[in-house]
């Protein structure tokens, strides 16, 4: 069985997906390792902004055969209900992780990927290559290695990454409902203790998925009661709630969700997605810049094999620089906002002001926002 491949995409998400497609469109040899099954629903606010729209269209990837929602429209909250909405500046759409993640791995699949269902146990990097080995004593020898394998995993401790070592007290819960809520809106709705995004994705239905500090929730005995007593206090979600109905068998969850700094370059991996840096859900980014961050890491990769690119400093400090000016000021922008919306005051102050001033609430969205991609001929 074939053990060398050019790159080694550890972790098959969104962000690991999209560089393998990339990659194996250059006919470079390409593993993605990946420990869950396809299909897969994900804890996600499910919202991609159009930015990356011109770079998927490049991969051939046809997102309107997925039947996407179409959004153009914010609609924000704070916890006791007062409301401002505007137009969305580049606007973006709605699909759940379950049907993306799904096509790119077909696509990846059809591109000629080899995609293993393993966890990874150890990577070392021994001569200027890779060694990766998995749970079941698979090895896998690469060039170039790539981590997208999320906000927080088991790899992370054992390649000992300092934001690991702290305490993360956030929780994300998620669950597609039926039931009445505009197609082309994308709401934001405070409470305490967290927010909440709620949006249309394919097929008419709707994702809920909010973040709560996790000494707020424990307060309560479960999910139910905490929305019943936390949640619905925020009129606006109150009345969605009261006009939906969940169609999961029961939420799902992801603990320990930290937004500490993360570092773009790990033991010569380059860091993709949520591996690199997680921006919050509040700014309803993420997708986007994991999309984003696998284009930027994926063209470096195939300048450093084409010899382009001279070293492997080269390759990573080109990386770095590439993901600070990108990302840095975004993901500095969501931790600003995100305190200033956990502190009462301080949101019905900013909601005060963004009143009087309402085009202030795009030129802030832009900040944790992209300008669409411009694409280089090959």
């Amino acid at each position: 069985m074939e053990t060398n491949f050019d790159v080694v995409i550890i972790g098959g998400g969104l962000a690991g997906l999209t560089s393998a497609i990339y990659l194996s469109n250059w006919g470079l040899k390409v593993t993605v390792i990946e420990k869950n099954q396809f299909p897969k629903h994900k804890v996600c606010g499910e919202y991609i902004s159009n930015e990356v729209f011109p770079f998927l269209e490049s991969l051939e990837l046809k997102i309107f055969d997925l039947s996407p929602s179409i959004i153009n429209k914010l609609e924000f909250s704070t916890a006791n209900g007062k409301v401002i909405s505007c137009l969305l500046p580049l606007g973006g759409f709605g699909i759940s992780r379950y049907v993306l993640d799904n096509y790119l791995y077909g696509k990846a699949k059809e591109n000629g990927c080899r995609i293993v269902q393993d966890s990874v146990d150890t990577i070392h990097f021994i001569e200027d290559q890779f060694i990766i080995t998995t749970s079941n004593n698979l090895m896998f020898k690469s060039k170039i290695a790539i981590g997208a394998f999320g906000k927080r995993a088991t790899i992370d401790q054992k390649l000992n990454r300092n934001f690991i070592q702290k305490k993360a007290n956030w929780l994300a819960i998620k669950a597609h409902y039926s039931g009445n809520f505009p197609n082309n809106l994308v709401g934001l709705h405070n409470f305490k203790g967290g927010y909440c995004g709620i949006s249309k994705v394919e097929d008419n239905k709707i994702n809920i998925c909010y973040l709560v500090h996790y000494d707020i929730f424990k307060q309560y005995k479960n999910i139910e009661e905490f929305q019943l007593k936390v949640l619905i206090r925020n009129p606006n979600l109150k009345a969605i709630f009261e006009k939906t109905t969940s169609i999961f068998e029961k939420p799902i969850t992801i603990s320990q969700i930290s937004f500490e700094k993360k570092t773009a370059v790990e033991n010569h991996i380059l860091m993709i997605g949520d591996t690199a840096g997680l921006i919050h859900p509040l700014c309803g980014n993420g997708m986007a810049m994991a999309i984003h961050s696998a284009k930027i890491a994926s063209e470096l990769c195939v300048a450093f094999l084409d010899n382009k690119i001279r070293s492997r400093k080269e390759l990573e400090d080109t990386y770095k620089k590439e993901w600070n000016k990108n990302f840095r000021n975004r993901l500095a922008m969501g931790r600003f906002l995100s305190k200033i919306v956990q502190h009462e005051k301080w949101a019905n102050l900013l909601m005060q002001f963004v009143s009087l001033f309402p085009s202030l609430l795009p030129i802030i969205i832009k900040k944790t926002h992209g300008k669409p991609i411009i694409l280089i001929p090959r």
